[in-house]
């Protein structure tokens, strides 16, 4: 007698099918979920670290330094509530006593300084050092000078401390 073997094929089934579909579904989603978590994070961190408050922090440190450095220790004004500061610095290497100023302020959203010839009190030239101001006050500790500046754009705010020694006498 002939016995007929039944064989089964070697493919898989419908629900073998669906449940692997079904699985790489779930994972590849929360795959993705992963990746746009974190490439909305890295653009929120970007935009912070890259945002014009911190840029114009920057060169407001780097500004208000630079002239506190050559300034002499001795000729530090300051207003009452500490909204301007006023320094007097040598213009050359050759001069024998300070014959500058330069006069810290803020006004409409900027920080400005004023540099002008001491002699005369004529103001030279006004420079804008940087935009998105929200407050900025000026201290005088002994020959060193502080300046507590708020930047605020409305969608990201900064506060930058710069503190200098003057180093003429």
């Amino acid at each position: 007698m002939i016995q007929k073997r039944l064989t089964t094929s070697g493919g898989f089934t419908i629900v073998e099918l669906v449940i692997t579909t079904v699985v790489m579904i779930i994972v590849g989603s929360a795959i993705g979920v992963v990746i746009i978590d974190s490439q909305r994070g890295w653009n929120l961190m970007y935009n912070c670290v890259n945002s014009n408050v911190v840029t114009d922090g920057y060169v407001a440190r780097k500004k208000f330094d630079s002239i506190i450095r050559k300034a002499c220790g001795e000729n530090i004004t300051l207003d009452d509530t500490g909204s301007w500061m006023e320094v007097y610095y040598y213009a050359s290497d050759s001069s024998t006593a300070p014959d500058r100023f330069a006069c810290f302020y803020e006004a409409d959203g900027y920080l400005h300084v004023a540099h002008g010839k001491l002699d005369t009190k004529v103001t030279l030239d006004v420079e804008t050092i940087c935009g998105n101001v929200s407050d900025c006050k000026f201290i005088r500790v002994g020959r060193s000078a502080q300046m507590i500046l708020k930047l605020d754009n409305g969608t990201h705010k900064n506060t930058v401390i710069s503190s200098a020694v003057t180093h003429n006498q």
